[in-house]
């Protein structure tokens, strides 16, 4: 598989950390990988993720977020932008400011597209964000989405269905689709259908619905779903084929997290894995699951 390379700008407005890698810091460097431009702008700066505890930082206020991008607009490049993407919003208010971003990004480039990756949640451990956060994803931040990155629990809480089985989750991503979003991809999929040794993922656009099947692997890291809504997003930019784009990301966060797993690391290894991004040791191919 080869990875074509062009002239692309993308806005990912996360929070980042010092240490590991989530949010920006999960995102920025697989995208530049690929060949990205990326313009970060951190809605946190945290010295770790808070799965561990204890952290030390700062939550940024969401009056930085439209400072930045007035200040890149002044800059006259706005209009280069290709792409948002999007991911933890600590509030409503900061969710405002970067549907702000997007809105102004838009108006300077109508041909760019924003990715959110609603974040709301986990199956097993429920909602963990801020109250407000899940009605601001359903209501604005998702509905203003061209292209949407839930796991399975966060595709459940959108849709307002089940997605125990594959027919459930394909009804679940067209209940989604009906918000806004022209594509889907769906994260850390199980439904009665998948193997207890396996994950899946589902991907859906106008083109049609594709499953993509990888084996589970015996590690739990933080940052994988940030850096493979950043590589989806990427990729189907690119070539405008949902399950390309699907077969790209999936096939370079396996062998991302495989090599995680192989190191016993804390943290998802994403420079030490860097080949994987743009050269995958082994290729999972995307199904057509369409009626």
């Amino acid at each position: 598989m080869s990875v074509i390379v062009d002239a692309m700008n993308i806005l990912s407005i996360q929070s980042h950390v010092a240490y590991g890698h989530v949010g920006n810091a999960a995102a920025v460097f697989p995208l530049q990988r690929l060949g990205v431009e990326v313009w970060p702008i951190h809605t946190v700066q945290f010295s770790n993720h808070t799965g561990y505890g204890e952290w030390k930082g700062e939550v940024f206020g969401a009056r930085l977020i439209g400072n930045l991008v007035a200040g890149i607009e002044q800059r006259g490049v706005l209009g280069q932008c290709d792409g948002v993407l999007s991911g933890y919003m600590g509030g409503a208010d900061i969710g405002a400011a970067i549907l702000g971003a997007v809105a102004a990004v838009k108006r300077a480039n109508p041909s760019a597209r924003y990715c959110c990756d609603p974040v709301i949640g986990d199956v097993g451990r429920g909602v963990f964000v801020r109250e407000g956060i899940p009605e601001f994803m359903k209501t604005k931040a998702v509905p203003a989405a061209d292209i949407v990155t839930p796991n399975q629990f966060e595709l459940d809480y959108l849709s307002g269905r089940e997605s125990k089985t594959l027919g459930q989750a394909r009804d679940a991503v067209k209940a989604v689709h009906a918000l806004g979003p022209r594509a889907i991809l769906v994260t850390s999929l199980h439904t009665e259908e998948t193997p207890e040794d396996a994950i899946d993922l589902l991907a859906s656009d106008t083109s049609g619905c594709f499953r993509l099947r990888t084996p589970k692997l015996p590690l739990s890291v933080n940052g994988a779903g940030d850096a493979i809504a950043a590589l989806f997003f990427a990729h189907y930019l690119r070539s405008g084929k949902i399950d390309q784009a699907l077969t790209q990301a999936a096939s370079s966060i396996f062998g991302v997290l495989a090599k995680t797993a192989q190191a016993g690391a804390p943290e998802i290894q994403l420079v030490a894995a860097q080949d994987e991004i743009v050269k995958p040791s082994c290729i999972f191919e995307a199904e057509r699951i369409d009626p």
